[in-house]
């Protein structure tokens, strides 16, 4: 069974920036394509970007041209740089394992979330 932790969440301003990590406890990470969702008061959990074994990458319209996601085998662990943040942002994300998809039900393992919080 993989854990994940993510780390790098907290409180910044609106055209500001944050890294999020996401560290796997086993080198099986490797063998999985990760994905980043967030979640929003009141909303669904909706995809952000997801990252290849074969470091392909695609991205949700919103995001796009301001998050990078990318992944350190080696290190066991995923990010997911954000820049130029807004207010809309503001989320619970949460990294998850899993195959090359935007849908959740792809994802076999999920960490706990780290809270994003955008002041405008």
């Amino acid at each position: 069974q993989v854990q994940l932790v993510e780390s790098g969440g907290g409180l910044v301003q609106a055209g500001g920036s944050l890294r999020l990590s996401c560290v796997a406890s086993e080198r099986t990470f490797r063998n999985y394509a990760m994905g980043w969702f967030r979640q929003a008061p009141g909303k669904e959990r909706e995809f952000v970007a997801v990252i290849g074994r074969r470091l392909s990458t695609t991205y949700a319209d919103s995001v796009k041209d301001r998050f990078t996601i990318s992944r350190d085998n080696d290190k066991n662990t995923g990010y997911l740089q954000m820049n130029t943040l807004k207010p809309e942002d503001t989320a619970v994300y949460y990294c998850a394992l899993g195959n090359y998809r935007s849908t959740q039900g792809e994802y076999n393992y999920w960490g706990q979330g780290t809270q994003v919080t955008v002041s405008s």
